[in-house]
């Protein structure tokens, strides 16, 4: 039996264009043959991102919650944030991104999860850090737009896992982080990543 493991796949690319070109992100619409057969498909466009799970001393996990208007619910979330910086390495965006949305900074940097979000519909790929000796950023971030109104909260990390289970915390990043966190501390944190291992699932990588 082969290894459980998702496999590449090189179809031959005809056309790619940017059908919609949004503030954010752009919607891209690519020809491509797969298996003898030509497809068109359309799919967000997207840069990745990076998110971070900061644990403290006590087991305790930040959250953050912050409106999100294409569900129209302030959500409990971790900080996080896209990887639009040219030439910014993802842990380094990560750590920016815990200092701008929760003027904290960290001694100890983990990789902890790598997923992608929805494959049928956008390439954007995220990784999830694991940020330890967590203390207070020499300087305090101005926020603005849905930023402003950041909410923090330091939870257990079971709690937050029972809120995910009870179907209460619905944000993916949350739960799937909050999940491989529980599962990894169970193993003795042996699961694990380097926080500056290749990247080559990220599709902008492979172009």
């Amino acid at each position: 039996m082969s290894e459980l493991v998702d496999d590449f796949a090189s179809p031959e690319v005809l056309t790619s264009d940017v059908a919609f070109e949004g503030k954010v992100w752009n919607i891209r619409r690519d020809r491509f043959v797969l298996d003898g057969d030509e497809i068109v498909r359309e799919y967000t466009d997207h840069p990745g991102a990076v998110a971070v799970l900061a644990l403290d001393e006590r087991d305790r996990v930040l959250l953050i919650k912050q409106y999100r208007h294409p569900v129209e619910m302030r959500d409990w979330e971790l900080p996080a944030g896209l990887l639009d910086i040219r030439d910014e390495s993802p842990l380094a965006a990560a750590q920016r991104e815990l200092a701008e949305e929760a003027d904290l900074v960290a001694e100890s940097w983990s990789l902890l999860a790598e997923f992608m979000t929805s494959p049928g519909g956008s390439n954007e790929v995220l990784r999830v850090y694991l940020a330890r000796g967590v203390s207070a950023a020499p300087v305090v971030f101005d926020r603005t737009e849905e930023e402003a109104g950041i909410e923090v909260r330091w939870v257990s990390l079971d709690e937050v896992v029972d809120g995910v289970l009870a179907r209460q915390l619905q944000n993916s990043i949350l739960a799937i982080a909050a999940l491989s966190a529980a599962a990894g501390q169970q193993r003795g944190w042996s699961t694990l990543g380097d926080p500056k291992a290749p990247w080559p699932r990220h599709p902008l990588e492979r172009r």
